[in-house]
């Protein structure tokens, strides 16, 4: 019995390490290398829990997201396929599976140019998010971020800066509370030394995927809103300000800095002092840091 019980473990380990590794190169923007991962993580996870199980349902939209990256369509569409059946076939499935799976159907029809389509899993991708999580949940972020891509594609400006700013609200408030609990932590455990603080500090509110997910989401935003002809400052200032939060949080102090400069620097010249007063704090925070932290 605890033979049997080591070799699941052994096999969790290395399905976990196939999925992690082909997660990495697609959050990379490298899908070629993803797909040997993806599909050894596939083939553990048969092995382990069987061919139709929903366990296998996250590595098929990986797979799928990988072949679309590489512009193999018909394989991306036969993964996603697999993946649907599977949570049909799954009474009971978790919305969790279920939300990431109308996400993969959206951006897979996005890639297509079948926009109304794309639009359609979307919106149910935000549905089932937000049942779950709630309207103002990271998890449903992802959805409004994918929705206002499309929208920007379509050249229906008003409602994509509207989703925009929507994603950036719900990272800024989450990150607001990310780093108020850093600080109570370090209040009351001040002997900690500066790498332990940040790494207790952040790593249960923020996860390594969720690090990816802001880190990408959040520049994708900066660009569009530094490159649109009508700028927005109020827009622009308050997506380096949860920039500046996000990389204090990993300990990118130089990015954190550059992110909070620029920040404070459109912020003086808008209304609402408060605002600046929070990004001036937060300067002042990353400037307490030891240099050596990153």
């Amino acid at each position: 019995m605890a033979w049997n019980k080591q070799l699941g473990k052994q096999q969790k380990s290395a399905i976990d390490l196939a999925y992690s590794t082909a997660r990495e190169f697609v959050l990379d923007g490298k899908h070629k290398e993803a797909v040997p991962a993806a599909l050894r993580a596939l083939r553990l996870s048969a092995e382990a829990y069987g061919s139709n199980s929903v366990q296998l349902v996250p590595v098929y939209l990986l797979l799928a997201e990988a072949s679309t990256g590489v512009g193999h369509l018909p394989e991306a569409s036969k993964y996603l396929s697999q993946a649907e059946w599977i949570v049909l076939s799954t009474p009971g499935c978790s919305v969790a599976v279920q939300y990431k799976l109308q996400r993969s159907l959206g951006l897979f029809c996005a890639a297509k140019g079948n926009f109304e389509q794309a639009l359609y899993h979307l919106a149910n991708d935000v549905y089932l998010a937000s049942s779950a999580f709630g309207l103002k949940s990271i998890e449903t972020s992802g959805g409004y971020f994918h929705m206002a891509n499309v929208f920007f594609r379509q050249n229906k400006m008003d409602v994509a800066n509207s989703l925009y700013a929507e994603v950036t609200d719900i990272w800024h408030a989450f990150l607001v509370k990310s780093v108020q609990a850093q600080e109570q932590i370090l209040k009351s455990r001040p002997e900690m030394s500066p790498l332990t603080e940040d790494k207790e500090g952040s790593e249960d509110r923020l996860t390594e995927a969720w690090q990816a997910e802001a880190v990408r989401v959040l520049n994708a935003v900066l660009d569009i809103r530094e490159r649109a002809p009508k700028q927005q400052p109020g827009e622009t200032a308050r997506v380096l300000h949860a920039l500046a939060m996000l990389y204090y949080l990993i300990v990118d102090l130089s990015k954190a800095r550059e992110a909070g400069t620029k920040a404070f620097g459109l912020m003086k010249q808008l209304p609402q002092r408060e605002s600046l007063e929070a990004v001036g704090h937060l300067l002042e925070l990353i400037n307490s840091k030891p240099s050596y932290a990153k």
